[in-house]
């Protein structure tokens, strides 16, 4: 899943190279925690968080098959 967040936030922004993933996961949910140069965070959000949104259903789809929820917070 960390490969995945990765690999689309790398596409969107212009310092791939500051791109990290961070996972915590307790007993009922995982969260993961995408880390983007500060100049980078809009592309990554976009107008009206309308990117951010279409981001979150990927990896919550992507997710659907274990028992955990899924959440991905966006950080700069």
């Amino acid at each position: 899943m960390e490969e995945l967040i990765s690999t689309i936030a790398k596409a969107l922004v212009d310092h791939p190279e500051e791109v990290s993933v961070d996972r915590k996961e307790t007993e009922n949910e995982i969260v993961f925690t995408l880390s983007v140069h500060k100049d980078d965070v809009g592309k990554v959000i976009g107008k009206q968080g309308r990117i951010a949104k279409a981001f979150r259903t990927v990896v919550y789809a992507a997710g659907n098959h274990s028992n955990k929820r899924v959440f991905l917070d966006i950080n700069d």
